[in-house]
């Protein structure tokens, strides 16, 4: 049964987190790599809740995998939230960042988990870090997704909203420039609106939100900004 349920965690695991670019920068542990799992990473992978519990008074909360995934990346990867939880009550980093530099904040953000966010945020982890290869946040990712529910928690955390990514952009330009302009985007939008996100901040070029949404042909995206006095 034990390998049974991990290699469904597994499976669940790879249609997650199968979209653009930082879901695709994050790498899920691998069916083979979760059969591997011993101790407190197999643990988090099951949400065996009790086993980490008696686990983390050993010690050793933020072993890493090949990946250098502690057991709380394991734990949010596989929306294990009690595991989650006992970890961080535990003691484990909530601030730790694997290979890819993403922290468990981030993996949830990407992957639309607001119940596993909640737990994280609840429990100690911070919406603020600089995660991923792009020196981006999880604000900024989650916004480039249209995570609209992702991002309202982010901003009530404290998440910095003007913060600049090294493709010079902040998280208003990404819902811009790698949104659909649907929906979600726009909903991502006024959230970020709402909150007081800069929209002066410039792209590399020099391209203001309400200039990059008018060159994409985002017509409501284009009235919210006209709305909140942008140029």
């Amino acid at each position: 049964m034990r390998g049974r349920s991990l290699a469904l965690v597994a499976l669940a695991l790879s249609a997650a987190f199968a979209s653009p670019r930082d879901a695709a920068a994050q790498i899920a542990p691998t069916a083979g790599e979760i059969a591997g799992y011993r101790g407190l990473h197999a643990a988090a992978a099951r949400g065996d809740v009790a086993a980490i519990e008696r686990l983390a008074e050993a010690g050793a909360l933020d072993a890493r995998d090949g990946h250098g995934r502690t057991a709380l990346h394991v734990a949010t990867f596989a929306r294990q939230r009690g595991a989650a939880r006992a970890l961080l009550v535990g003691g484990a980093d909530p601030a730790a960042l694997d290979d890819d530099r993403y922290d468990a904040v981030t993996i949830a953000a990407v992957a639309d988990d607001e119940a596993t966010l909640a737990v994280l945020l609840a429990s100690g982890a911070s919406a603020k870090l600089v995660t991923s290869r792009y020196d981006g946040t999880a604000l900024i990712a989650a916004a480039h997704l249209g995570h609209d529910g992702v991002v309202r928690q982010l901003i009530a955390a404290g998440a910095p909203l003007d913060h600049v990514n090294n493709l010079h952009w902040t998280a208003m330009i990404e819902a811009i420039v790698l949104g659909d302009g649907g929906p979600r985007h726009q909903a991502t939008l006024a959230a970020l609106l709402a909150a007081g996100a800069s929209t002066a901040l410039a792209d590399r070029s020099g391209r203001s939100p309400l200039a990059l949404a008018r060159e994409r042909g985002h017509r409501e995206m284009v009235r919210m900004l006209e709305a909140a006095g942008a140029r």
